[in-house]
């Protein structure tokens, strides 16, 4: 018989009910687990009363981060609902095309979304839009204040949709991956135990809540665990730092990616800043740059390198803090319910210390994609291993090391050359504040590696001064033919960057 799902919300309202739940920065607003049950509730009635939603429909949120987005999920998961959060930097064709895929019964979206969200109702078969105000008064706030009644006893199973989280769509169009509650409650054990989350954790919501970044670590494991989340609506280096450093918000755990943190470190007054009480400054996303983990760590911060992917919960990989130095470069061991292996072509598992594709099994891991069943049946192996897409090793410890994306990897002169170890390099240099590394044809050596450097405010690196720095560091079919100086990078909603738009930079 499955386990049926249970509800996080209602179980620490009735548990310890003036616990705070949640913090929303911008509006002001906070929450305890009874405020909350109290609003999720009275949203839910409103959402079937008056929208009729009922179990297995699509409600699709576009908001920037904010309290109201897990009110709706929440709301959601009680009827039975999938929530399809939206990413609200996306075009308005990307938008209609997500819509077209996941056919939303309902759109709630954030009032300076209007306009998209008008566009989005002519372009679907919506039945229904709700304006969110960020606590402002708004079709949001009066449906909850004039909800009543009782809803209907509904039990869920761990195997059922909860959630439908687009993926990026850097290698083609967005895909919907289906997230189980199997996948929340496994993914919140396994942050609960990686992270030591209690009652009394809070955690800094800076991703966006679109992102599984942003809504699974450590957001929901937080709930799960009864700890408050701390809500920033967008991020902005300088917020960030004077959040972090509120020993009255007293945040515990964050998760950024590798740009948050690069920029975080070029606010002024961060190098005073004391953040001793931030358990887990978590960078995920892409692999950190180990010149940037050690400049933390001389300044006293512990940053965490972690793994993880939409499709696997997120959380897969975690360095324990105590080895974030001995083990740099690694992205830890597995969490427990995500079992690993490093295979080669033939998916034959290759020795320690070896490249090879990342697979991954467990029941953090998804049952495919919505709508896509070519997609799903490509994504795992016959046994049921999912392809990570990623090229890994592990070392005789068993700590695994993402050394790049199978795709970014390029060969030079018959060599496998992966543009992470280039980057790391070239972050070893003073005064570069982000860089990528791809590879470009070449009629000599097939391909070769072309660097695009951003460089820190008032710094004059020259291109010799990149190359001779690689020279020292790199051997010789690693090091960039190419070098570009950029004012900027191209990156997604979460911060990574988006390699596949520099391709066509000459």
């Amino acid at each position: 018989m499955d386990i049926v799902a249970e509800d996080w919300i209602r179980y620490h309202a009735g548990y310890a009910p003036d616990r705070m739940a949640m913090i929303d920065l911008n509006s002001g607003r906070s929450f305890t687990y009874a405020d909350m049950q109290d609003r999720v509730q009275r949203l839910a009635l409103h959402l079937l009363n008056v929208f009729h939603v009922r179990k297995g429909d699509r409600v699709a949120v576009l908001s920037k981060n904010d309290s109201d987005v897990f009110e709706i999920q929440f709301a959601c998961r009680r009827l039975g609902a999938i929530f399809v959060p939206l990413n609200w930097r996306l075009a308005d064709v990307e938008l209609n095309y997500i819509c077209q895929d996941a056919t939303p019964a309902l759109l709630l979206y954030g009032s300076e979304f209007g306009e998209t969200a008008r566009k989005l109702g002519e372009g679907c078969d919506i039945r229904g839009k709700i304006c969110l105000g960020n606590g402002q008064h708004s079709d949001y706030e009066t449906g909850i204040a004039e909800a009543e009644g009782r809803l209907p006893g509904l039990e869920q199973s761990l195997s059922e949709t909860t959630t439908l989280l687009y993926t990026s769509g850097t290698s083609g169009r967005p895909k919907g991956v289906l997230i189980s509650h199997a996948m929340q409650h496994f993914n919140g054990v396994d942050c609960a135990l990686v992270g030591h989350l209690t009652g009394a954790s809070r955690n800094l919501v800076m991703l966006p809540t679109f992102h599984t970044g942003g809504l699974n670590v450590w957001a929901n494991p937080v709930f799960m665990m009864g700890g408050c989340n701390v809500i920033l609506r967008e991020f902005d280096p300088a917020d960030l730092l004077m959040v972090l450093k509120d020993k009255d918000l007293g945040i515990t755990h964050t998760l950024g990616v590798p740009t948050n943190f690069l920029m975080l470190a070029e606010v002024p007054g961060f190098e005073e800043a004391d953040l001793s009480h931030v358990e887990y400054l978590c960078v995920g996303g892409a692999a950190a740059p180990e010149a940037m983990i050690r400049d933390y760590d001389a300044k006293g911060v512990k940053l965490i390198a972690m793994y993880g992917m939409t499709e696997i919960g997120p959380l897969g990989l975690a360095l324990p803090p105590e080895k974030r130095l001995e083990k740099i470069g690694s992205s830890g061991r597995p969490s427990l319910h995500s079992g690993m292996k490093v295979c080669d072509p033939d998916l034959n598992p290759v020795a320690d210390g070896e490249v090879g594709e990342l697979y991954i099994k467990g029941p953090v891991v998804t049952q495919g994609y919505w709508n896509k069943p070519e997609e799903t049946k490509a994504a795992f192996t016959s046994d049921g291993w999912f392809k990570t897409g990623d090229a890994a090793k592990r070392d005789e410890e068993g700590f695994f090391y993402i050394v790049d994306r199978w795709k970014d990897m390029f060969i030079s002169g018959g060599e496998n050359v992966y543009p992470v170890e280039i980057e790391n390099t070239l972050y070893g240099l003073e005064g570069i504040l982000e860089a990528a590394v791809i590879g470009v044809r070449d009629t000599k050596w097939g391909e070769i590696g072309r660097a695009f450097i951003v460089r820190k405010e008032g710094v004059s690196l020259s291109e010799e001064d990149i190359l001779a720095h690689c020279r020292q560091n790199l051997a010789r079919y690693k090091i960039p033919r190419n070098i570009r100086f950029v004012d900027e990078l191209p990156h997604n909603a979460t911060g990574k960057i988006l390699k596949h738009l520099l391709d066509h930079v000459p």
